[in-house]
């Protein structure tokens, strides 16, 4: 069925929950846009490069016809800027692969980097941002994309340590809030540096409100409460741009990112050989879509692995669950068609299948 309606007009009313003529599909496609590009753009030259980064971004729009702009690099950009060593392969993720923080005294040690400066990956990916926004701001909705503060620590330090450090003792303890009040500084610069780009969003990554790491008291103190990621969902909407999340982990807290936060978009993934993964009709049908556009979540390695046929069938099967439990809600569109987390940059990537998720969504996602 042909859209009777463009993407900004799509997204905009899915997320009011205002009638749409069908639902939203976003594939997370980020890095792996760069295979669109001419002159077999690496993935490092892509994620150091703002021009590069913005243009495949630009590509992916046109080639799979999203109904948003996620301008999302990867989770290594604060870490890096903080002092840890990124490994930075042609084509794959950067990672972490020596922390800057090995001693209960460096979490005193960091300091704020200057974001302004060209040689931090923060700057790259704000001026990408910037060139992104400034060709496809006018077609889709677009958004920043950025670490919460104890995912950036944990990339600074590796989560293992950290987890260990916050119940140690509590000097280890006061040192680890002392690094995520930092963190939280650098987020800071980091959301007034995105207001300047004029996206209309940021997508937070907070990767650790997750029922398989930490309870509800725990994250609440190293993230949650209202001097780390709460000052900032305060601060994203006062500088004039929709506070949205992503979290990819298997069982999230979405009592407090989805109901207490209210996003206005929330990015998740589902799970199911983990019992309690909460799956797309289990989200809807429990009251989180009320107030908040939910996305996902379909498996990333389907991009990889599965064929034409297959990403097309659980596509529309994905289709079907949250027609029937947006109704059985009495919702509209609140519902994106999207992939779990990134769909993977790896040169194995069948662009096919990211095309066939939108096409089959435009096909069969009208609301019953």
């Amino acid at each position: 069925m042909a859209d009777t309606m463009n993407h900004i007009e799509r997204a905009m009313a899915a997320i009011q929950n205002q009638p749409v003529d069908r639902l939203t599909a976003y594939p997370i496609a980020s890095g792996v846009c760069r295979r669109l590009l001419p002159g077999n753009v690496t993935y490092h030259e892509w994620a150091t490069d703002p021009k590069k980064f913005a243009d495949a971004f630009v590509a992916g729009q046109r080639h799979f016809d999203f109904d948003f702009g996620i301008f999302l690099m990867d989770l290594s950009v604060m870490a890096g800027d903080l002092g840890a060593h990124v490994r930075m392969d042609e084509q794959n993720t950067p990672f972490v692969d020596e922390a800057c923080i090995n001693s209960i005294e460096d979490y005193e040690k960091l300091e704020v980097p200057n974001i302004k400066d060209p040689k931090t990956r923060s700057y790259a990916l704000i001026e990408g941002t910037r060139l992104a926004v400034e060709t496809l701001g006018k077609e889709v909705v677009t958004a920043g994309f950025l670490e919460g503060p104890l995912l950036a620590l944990t990339q600074s330090r590796g989560a293992e340590f950290v987890f260990k450090d916050m119940y140690d003792n509590e000097s280890s303890r006061a040192a680890v809030h002392k690094a995520l009040e930092t963190i939280t500084e650098f987020d800071k610069e980091l959301v007034k540096a995105f207001t300047t780009t004029k996206c209309a969003g940021l997508v937070w990554d907070h990767l650790w409100g997750s029922y398989s790491c930490l309870g509800d008291t725990e994250y609440n103190e190293f993230e949650g409460q209202h001097k780390y990621a709460g000052c900032l969902n305060e601060l994203t909407i006062k500088e004039g741009m929709a506070n949205c999340i992503h979290n990819c982990a298997d069982l999230p807290h979405l009592d407090t990112q989805v109901k207490a936060w209210k996003p206005a978009i929330y990015s998740m993934a589902y799970y199911p050989l983990i019992p309690g993964s909460p799956t797309a009709k289990e989200v809807i049908g429990k009251g989180y879509a009320d107030n908040t556009l939910m996305a996902g979540n379909i498996d990333p390695q389907q991009f990889v692995r599965a064929t034409t046929e297959k990403i097309e069938k659980t596509t529309v099967n994905l289709i079907k669950e949250v027609n029937q439990a947006l109704k059985e809600r009495n919702l509209g569109g609140r519902y994106c068609i999207a992939s779990g987390c990134e769909v993977p940059p790896s040169i194995n990537t069948k662009l096919e299948n990211i095309k066939k998720v939108v096409d089959v969504t435009k096909q069969y996602g009208q609301p019953l």
